[in-house]
């Protein structure tokens, strides 16, 4: 009901000034071709770097070209000195009960993008990240790595069939979806305005799905980390460092250290957004 709801009473989804530029090009392009057939060549490639640009905004994670994207708190929670640690592709039953006994030792709160698949083959502990006082947010069904070429019927299929697992399971809604790597289309956001979700992607990510040592890791987040800040961490696809360990599970008590050190305090998405 609440879902029915958001999508009854919000706004018309309206594209982004880019968008609406680039539709005036396509229709300056057909004219342009009606008057002259012979410019094809020119408008050809006009039309070509058009569309290059776009495919390059879906694949900047942090842009905000193709649609509504939350990249930091607002500026209220950042005076708050609040910020956000998000942490992607679990649950890992090998992992996410480590990560979930380090947050509670330092009384932090993070917000998990979860792959829904993964919720439906390991729900007590989806549970257990809520019970726990954290957040559920929707990174998609199946975390698929052609996510950012799918037409707009199969990204709402994707989607819709995650949050049914997640409703399911945890007993509410998410409002927030991450694009599985940050990558996305044109045919998302009006998705997503239509299911009554937001894009979230970060402020800064270690890419501790390859890197292997903890150090560097540390040394990459620590100079993001201020009030407003949305980090990236990884339980699910974690890399391993030398000792066969989750790096995530040596990053995250040094940088909550660091956090507290400066007085930030850890809040979910929706503490900070609002549901």
């Amino acid at each position: 009901m609440t879902t029915t709801l958001a999508l009854a009473t919000s706004p018309r989804w309206r594209p982004t000034p880019f968008l609406w530029g680039s539709a005036a090009l396509h229709a300056a392009a057909l004219a342009a071709l009606a008057l002259n057939v012979p410019w094809w060549p020119w408008v050809l490639a006009v039309v070509a770097i058009n569309h290059v640009a776009i495919t390059l905004a879906g694949l900047w994670p942090r842009s905000d070209w193709l649609g509504d994207n939350i990249c930091r708190l607002p500026v209220a929670s950042a005076a708050r000195g609040e910020w956000a640690l998000t942490i992607d592709d679990g649950p890992d039953p090998d992992v996410t009960p480590a990560v979930l006994d380090i947050l509670d030792a330092h009384a932090a709160k993070a917000t998990f993008f979860c792959i829904a698949a993964r919720v439906a083959a390991h729900p007590a502990l989806a549970q257990q990240i809520v019970a726990r006082g954290h957040s559920i947010q929707n990174h998609s069904h199946g975390h698929p790595h052609t996510f950012s070429i799918f037409g707009r019927g199969k990204i709402e299929r994707e989607l819709r069939e995650a949050q049914s697992v997640l409703v399911a399971v945890t007993g509410s809604a998410p409002r927030y979806f991450r694009a599985p790597a940050g990558l996305r289309n044109i045919f998302l956001a009006p998705v997503l305005h239509r299911m009554g979700l937001r894009l979230v992607s970060w402020s800064k990510r270690a890419y501790d799905t390859r890197e292997t040592r903890p150090p560097v890791i540390l040394e990459r987040l620590t100079p993001a980390l201020d009030g407003g800040a949305i980090l990236l961490l990884h339980d699910g696809h974690a890399a391993r460092d030398a000792n066969g360990r989750a790096v995530i599970l040596t990053v995250l008590p040094p940088l909550l250290d660091r956090a507290q050190a400066q007085g930030l305090t850890t809040v979910t998405l929706p503490q900070a957004l609002g549901a």
